[in-house]
């Protein structure tokens, strides 16, 4: 068996997979598998009594917004009667930031990979503050819901199809020259965006007042592009899996509890270990006693080959996870040690437009003891308080190990 071979032709499709947003549909109609009674979650399968608080109160909200329970106690008596079930993202071709909660009724981005015909799916962005990814789930929070339901999404979907899609791919390639690096950095793709969606967005709707408010939800949030840029990476690491006999990382997500993977050559096998908490910055007020472990599927940025990987192109995003700029460089650099390849459209300024480092080796994290680095927000451990700071993280050694292990059984190394 050649696995250099089979790791080629892993990330070959990877890098290859072309990203467009094509549209937005309601989570029921579009996601694969989606059912009324099914709530999908980030990470890797979880249960509500294994639930961190962030988790448990995107939970509640969701089934409120569905309009299936008024508080926690009969979320919890409703999930844990079996009446409503819960799946990971993953298993369903999407992803979600932080608890990444996604309802029947939410609307979603539908990504497709136009060279290997897969699609791939996420739900809106809420913005800063108190919102529904962080746990919290009052009136706020479900008022913010309803207008992004009933007034946004309709209209984004309209401009979207009127644009004739948008190429998230070229976009990414583009931020990372402007200073993003397309996990926690998404100033410069945001307002790409926008730039790309503001003409349809003013041509299709009916109300000037909604077109205001619209461009004012999409232009205040730095955040806006994160959900289709996570679903694009998606469907790009999507198009690396169940390659025979390769070593190459194609899931890596937290659920607040749990940080696993799955690799291309392991079929749809979780490898899991405790989520660690973050370092970085606090908010004034909070500390490290105050964080939830490590929470959410945009780790599928690195998986990749950006976000933690690609550092060096977003040196001022240390100013937000703590650090120097010659930090963000030493972390792109540390990432090549462990990658099987460099991308051919993502590239780095700082480093002579070097391709980031891409395809996450199995074989490289366990012989050099180095694990991905990752960006991250830091959600409090409670649910409802939101976003306490923003930092780094490294996903557990023992997971790595645990799936050579299982590569060395499977294929008799």
């Amino acid at each position: 068996m050649n696995i250099d071979k089979a790791n080629t032709a892993a990330t070959e499709k990877m890098i290859e997979a072309r990203a467009i947003l094509v549209g937005i549909g309601k989570a029921l109609d579009v996601i694969p598998g989606m059912r009324e009674n099914l709530l999908l979650h980030a990470g890797p399968p979880i249960t509500w009594e294994r639930s961190s608080g962030p988790m448990r109160g995107a939970i509640t909200g969701a089934l409120i917004f569905e309009g299936k329970v008024s508080n926690e106690d009969e979320a919890k008596a409703l999930v844990e009667s079996g009446e409503i079930e819960l799946e990971p993202c993953h298993h369903h071709q999407a992803v979600g930031p932080m608890a990444g909660v996604t309802s029947p009724s939410m609307s979603v981005y539908v990504i497709e990979n136009e060279v290997h015909g897969n699609r791939a799916y996420s739900n809106l962005n809420e913005g800063y503050g108190k919102v529904l990814r962080y746990g919290a789930y009052d009136e706020e929070v479900q008022t913010r819901l309803r207008w992004m339901e009933e007034v946004m999404a309709p209209v984004l979907k309209q401009a979207i199809e009127s644009s004739g899609g948008i190429d998230i791919k070229a976009l990414l390639s583009e931020a990372l020259h402007m200073g993003d690096e397309g996990h926690n950095r998404n100033k410069a793709g945001s307002i790409l965006f926008l730039k790309a969606l503001a003409p349809h967005i003013a041509k299709v709707s009916e109300s000037s007042q909604t077109t205001s408010e619209i461009l004012a939800a999409l232009g205040d949030n730095a955040l806006a592009v994160l959900n289709p840029v996570m679903a694009a990476c998606k469907a790009m690491a999507d198009a690396a899996h169940g390659v025979e006999g390769s070593t190459i990382v194609t899931t890596m997500a937290r659920n607040g509890t749990d940080f696993g993977i799955r690799v291309s050559g392991l079929g749809e096998q979780w490898f899991t270990a405790p989520a660690q908490i973050p370092k970085g910055l606090y908010f004034p007020g909070y500390g490290d006693e105050d964080a939830n472990p490590d929470i959410g599927d945009s780790t599928i940025t690195e998986t990749a080959g950006i976000g933690g990987f690609a550092m060096a192109a977003a040196p001022a995003i240390v100013t937000f996870v703590s650090g120097k700029p010659q930090d963000a460089i030493d972390a792109s650099m540390e990432m090549y040690e462990i990658s099987f390849t460099e991308h051919k459209a993502f590239t780095i300024p700082a480093f002579d437009f070097r391709g980031t480092p891409t395809g996450i080796d199995l074989r490289k994290v366990v012989e050099l003891g180095t694990t991905p680095r990752v960006n991250t927000g830091i959600a409090h451990k409670r649910a409802g308080i939101g976003q306490v700071g923003a930092g780094l993280v490294r996903p557990p050694m023992a997971i790595f190990e645990e799936a050579l292990v299982a590569f060395a059984e499977k294929y008799g190394i």
